[in-house]
Order: structure tokens, then C-alpha cells, then sequence
């Protein structure tokens, strides 16, 4: 009698191709009933939220084996996310197979397939595929010392680099985020040599314009660079001398809101008496706002009143953002890649239209990325199903499903679950945009990865605790170790890795503004750094990791080894972890590695671990064989 299930979504013997679906692209579904359970009008029920079911019955294929494999074709003709499961008549009863467990039992209306059918026209940028990012805080990274001009008299000038970012608020209770280290753009150009190094072939910058908060997410205006930061030309050149070295900039685009001491809104009257929303009622820039009574109530981002909301589908904003000229084309032209959105679950469809026709005149190569923190390809938000990776939104989006699935995986392994929320979302995500997904394990907006996986969690901790804590000794060697097995699963899972300013340099910090602090150039982890290097030439030595599938070969609580693989090109790879205490051996030609030949070491010290057919890899190590598919 089989033990094998009825219906695995994941595998192309009972689903294929895998994964996500054009339009009209035909995907064939097998189900395997053992011979023993005597079932009758087996069906495919197929739909769309809010739309009328399909239903395809299934045929008897194959008889041969323990079990019956009926069959039936599926080809969707609309875009969307679609749901399906299957139903039948057993013992007299009408049962269902759905996701959990994907056996016959009784329906609850819950727990469905899914599957995504994106544009059958989408593609993505192919410059970005097999690319690393890598991700800086402006006024944190590297500081030229250039003298700024029409720097506010209000702002906090700190000149202890290696200090600890203000965060307890002021006599009025108030948090200013007004202190500022210095960094600048000349400063990431004299560091381009080190991104260029560490193999970055993107540079995402958190933003970038006026605004008078150190994070720069209250923009004051979109057409100039913050002054701290330096000058239009210094952005130009940036982006001319990074694309001499095979580096493309991105920049981080605020488009839900503004700050209120801005241009626009200019509630403190720092751009005149008589000017903005808040202080005239005429201004063009009234109606990007919701004024709920005027002028001191007005809707804002979660109720921060610092942060007033945009009405992003007034036409003045939408075309100020998005019309031709707009501030998306401008730095475009002025050397951008393109764009990195903010709170990309925030911007309305129609806007998230707009923006990608404004970015996609400037060149099919140009890029846009969202933040959404979930599962993209069926997020709700404010009621409605969001649409961003089917076609004409996003190219694709930062990653946080992966990093959390890294980051619980390698400090307290469960194989199994790592299995399930990496291959749930490449079976939920369109192709293009799991070729170019952001991958990280750290942000601007969680704590550093070294301190999650070394050190305590933070929990419930406010920031007094948070401010001066670092790893003792063992949890920094730990966290050392853990963090290199999560690096080796960021730079080799489908995507491209993003790492966040310093992560490669082993520093630390709990919630914001703690894993903002500034790079320690001159006391980096240089093993750490080199580590990232090394990665980043294994990446680039295959082009199966450009747009190569993957498949887990083995994964439980001590290895994980998988496999990626391009059969276009038939390049291919396989990944072996060991992230536990004990050397572990791998045999390199197995049952699950048949369809891989050719075995090559990927460089000398691999190489020196291959003995009588089997890899050997060191406790918290790895290893990476180029092979042939």
C-alpha cells in the first residue's frame, strides 16, 4: 500500500509546471488515489474570490502501480489569485482534498491551494538576476568630511561616529530623530571600491531627499537632496561612477505621506508664513491632503500627526509623482535604477498603476520593488486583494518571509517548517519576480541579524535595555557561526541577496534606532567580510543561480542541502549546510542527486572535502558543487 499523498502541490508529479502560471499557460494535475478507496466523480474545483467555480472533472491515467493517478488539464484564462481543491464521493460521503494534509476528509472552507496566473506579457529586468544588493542608511555608512552648505540650525551635529543614536525623548515628550552622523553621498562614493569588492552589483539607498528627521521618511521635498547628504551633482556622480563599476542605484520612494514640516505641508512654518496645506488653503498642495478640520485635524500615517497622509489618486499628486517629467523620471534621468516604494501595501492600485507606466517609459530595464512584509501574491489591505506581482505593479518585493524562515531555521531548526515557508512562497510567487526577490536577514526596520540569532530576544524590552546591549563573548562566536549558515541561505535560495550596510562586518543592535548605528570602519569582523566575498564569487561562478530552480535534497534540524538548477543553460549547483557541532558527509551521487552529473568543486577548499565520493563539511560550514542538469 502507498504512503505517499494524494496531492502535493509542491511536487511536479502531482502539479505541473510548479508554481505560478501565465496566462493560458496550461498546467496538468495529477492525483494519486491508493486502489483500496473505491472513489467516483473526481473533480477540480477551480476559482477566483468572488467569482463563479470551475469544474474539471479528472480521468483515470494511470492503473499500473498501488494507486490510480487521475488526470486533468488546467489552462486559466484570467489573471489573479485563484483558489482550487478537489472533491469526490467516498463510502457514500462527498469529500474533499485540500491543503492540510491533502487527504480525503471533510470540508471546512478553509486551507485551500492556491495558485497565482500573472500576465502572460510580465517579465522582469534580466540585469538585476543574479545580482547582490546591497542596502545603506545614508547618515550612517561612510562620511567624506566635505563641508555641507544650508545645513538647519535645528539639526544635532554628532561627531562621535562610533556613538549611540539619541532616542529618549525631549523635555516635551517628544522623540526628534534630529541628530545626524555625518554620512554622505561622497562618502558611499569613496567606499565604492569596498561594494564593488564585497561583489554588490546593487545599491539601495534608504532615502535620500530633504527631510529633517535623521530616517529621511518625512520627505520636505522630493526634487532635493537632503543638504546633510550634499548636492544634486553629487548624486549624479555617484550614479556615473558606481555604473563604471557595474553598480546600479536604487532609491527608496515615500509616496503614502509626507512630513508635516515639509514644503507641502509646512505645518511649522519653516518654508514661509504663508505657504503649504497647513497654512493656506489655496496652496496647490491642499488637496494631497484629508483635512478632517481644518487645519490642525488631518489624516495621518497611523496617527503620527508628524506624518500627514497623501491622497495618492489626486490627480496633482499623481501626476507631480507619476505625470511625465514627474519626480519619478527625474532621478531616474538623473542615474537611478529605479525604485525601491515604501509601504507598498499603503499605495493605492491605481496609484501603483500609474507609478509603473512613469518608471517603465524610462526603459523595460528599470526596476521598482515593494515593502510588503507578508506574502505578497494574496495580501489584503484596507479590504482590498492586493495585485502587485501579476503584472503592471511591481517587479518584485523585499523578502521578509524568507529572512524569517532563515532566521528561525538556523537558530532553532525545524527542517520541515523551513521546507514549507521557502517553497510556499516560490509556489505562490510568478517566476520573474522570484528571480530578483530582495533577499535579506537584517533592515533599516528589524534588528540586526548578529544580535537576533546570538543574543536574546528582544520581546517586550523597551529601548533603555536595548540601547547598550551587546553579545558576551560565547553568544558573539555563536552569533558568528549561526550568522554565516544564514548568509550561505540568503545568497544561494532563489532571489538575490541583499545585505544590509555592516551585517558583513558583524555588527549589532536590537530595534530602531540601535541597528542604525554608524559602520565601524577600521574595527570590522574581516573574517566575516571575507566570508562575504567568498560568497559572492561561488554566486557568480554558475548562472543557476540567475533564474535556476530549486529543490531540497535534504533538510532537517543539523544540514540543509539543496540544489539549483537552470535546464536551459544546465547549470547547476548543490548547496550543502552543516549548521550543527559535528562534521557531517554528504554522498555526492544519490538517488536524489541522479539528475545532477559532472560534479566539479566550486573552489580549492571545497575540493580539499570531496573524498570517495562523499563531500565533508565542518560544523557551522558549508559547501557549494558546480554540477550539470
Amino acid at each position: 500500500m502507498s504512503n505517499l499523498p494524494l496531492f502535493d502541490c509542491f511536487d511536479t508529479a502531482y502539479k505541473h509546471p510548479f508554481g505560478a502560471l501565465r496566462r493560458g499557460q496550461p498546467s496538468i494535475f495529477n492525483v494519486r488515489i491508493p486502489k483500496y478507496m473505491q472513489v467516483s466523480g473526481l473533480t477540480l474545483v477551480m476559482f477566483r474570490p468572488g467569482f463563479k467555480e470551475r469544474f474539471i472533472e479528472l480521468q483515470l491515467q494511470d492503473e499500473s502501480g498501488d494507486d490510480n493517478i487521475y488526470t486533468c488539464v488546467f489552462s486559466p484564462g484570467n489573471i489573479g489569485l485563484h483558489h482550487y481543491y478537489f472533491t469526490c464521493i467516498y463510502e457514500g460521503r462527498r469529500r474533499y482534498i485540500k491543503r492540510t494534509g491533502a487527504s480525503l476528509g471533510v470540508f471546512e472552507g478553509d486551507e485551500l491551494f492556491q495558485l497565482t496566473v500573472f500576465d502572460e506579457e510580465l517579465y522582469t529586468p534580466e540585469s538585476v538576476r543574479g545580482g547582490i544588493m546591497y542596502q545603506i542608511f545614508p547618515d550612517r555608512f561612510a562620511k567624506s568630511g566635505v563641508k555641507h552648505e544650508n545645513i538647519p540650525a535645528d539639526r544635532i551635529l554628532r561627531d562621535d561616529w562610533n556613538g549611540t543614536p539619541l532616542y529618549l525623548p525631549d523635555e516635551k515628550g517628544i522623540v526628534r530623530n534630529n541628530d545626524y552622523f555625518g554620512g554622505d553621498l561622497r562618502g558611499i562614493i569613496e567606499k565604492l571600491p569596498y561594494i564593488k569588492d564585497l561583489g554588490v552589483t546593487i545599491i539601495y539607498l534608504n532615502p535620500i531627499f530633504e527631510a529633517h528627521e535623521n530616517h529621511r521618511y518625512n520627505t520636505a521635498n522630493y526634487e532635493k537632496i537632503d543638504p546633510m547628504l550634499g548636492t544634486e551633482e553629487d548624486f549624479v556622480e555617484l550614479c556615473q561612477k558606481a555604473k563604471e563599476m557595474g553598480i546600479d542605484i536604487i532609491l527608496d520612494g515615500v509616496f503614502s505621506h509626507t512630513g508635516a514640516d515639509s514644503i507641502y505641508f509646512n505645518k511649522f512654518g519653516r518654508y514661509g508664513d504663508n505657504t503649504g496645506a497647513y497654512r493656506d488653503p489655496n496652496s496647490p498642495y491642499h488637496s494631497w491632503y484629508s483635512f478632517i478640520a481644518y487645519p490642525e485635524r488631518y489624516d495621518s500615517w497611523w496617527g503620527i500627526t508628524t506624518l500627514p497622509n497623501v491622497n495618492e489618486n489626486n490627480e496633482a499628486y499623481t501626476n507631480y509623482i507619476c505625470g511625465d517629467g514627474g519626480i519619478l523620471q527625474k532621478w531616474i534621468k538623473l542615474g537611478a535604477k529605479g525604485w525601491r516604494l515604501d509601504v507598498a501595501d499603503e499605495l493605492p492600485d491605481e496609484f501603483l498603476d500609474n507609478l509603473n507606466i512613469a518608471v517603465k517609459k524610462m526603459g523595460g530595464d528599470k526596476v521598482i520593488y515593494g515593502e510588503v512584509w507578508e506574502d505578497a501574491s494574496n495580501k489584503e489591505s484596507y479590504g482590498v486583494r492586493r495585485r502587485y506581482l501579476i503584472g503592471g505593479q511591481l517587479d518584485s518585493v523585499m523578502n521578509y518571509p524568507f529572512k524569517e524562515a532563515i532566521l528561525n531555521y538556523v537558530k532553532y531548526a525545524n527542517g520541515q517548517q523551513f521546507i514549507d515557508s521557502i517553497t510556499t512562497i516560490l509556489d505562490h510567487y510568478p517566476k520573474p519576480a522570484v528571480d530578483m526577490l530582495m533577499n535579506f536577514l537584517s533592515t533599516h526596520d528589524t534588528e540586526r541579524a548578529l544580535t537576533r540569532l546570538g543574543g536574546e530576544e528582544v520581546g517586550w524590552h523597551d529601548k533603555n535595555w536595548q540601547a547598550e546591549r551587546r553579545l558576551d563573548g560565547a553568544e558573539y562566536l555563536l552569533g558568528i557561526a549561526l550568522m554565516k549558515c544564514a548568509t550561505v541561505l540568503q545568497f544561494f535560495l532563489p532571489g538575490i541577496p541583499c545585505v544590509y550596510y555592516g551585517d558583513e562586518a558583524g555588527m549589532e543592535g536590537y530595534r530602531d534606532p540601535f541597528n542604525r548605528r554608524c559602520y565601524p570602519w577600521g574595527e570590522e569582523n574581516l573574517d566575516l567580510v571575507e566570508f562575504v566575498k567568498t560568497l559572492s564569487k561561488i554566486r557568480k561562478g554558475t548562472r543557476a543561480f540567475e533564474q535556476g530552480a530549486m529543490r531540497f535534497i535534504q533538510c532537517d534540524d543539523n544540514v540543509c542541502v539543496f540544489a539549483r538548477f537552470d535546464r536551459i543553460t544546465r547549470d547547476a549547483a548543490i548547496i550543502y549546510l552543516n549548521k550543527s557541532t559535528k562534521g557531517r558527509s554528504f554522498v555526492l551521487k544519490n538517488e536524489k542527486t541522479a539528475m545532477f552529473y559532472d560534479f566539479e568543486p566550486a573552489f580549492d577548499r571545497y575540493g580539499k572535502g570531496i573524498a570517495d565520493g562523499k563531500v565533508h563539511v565542518a560544523p557551522f560550514d558549508y559547501a557549494v558543487i558546480y554540477c550539470k542538469v
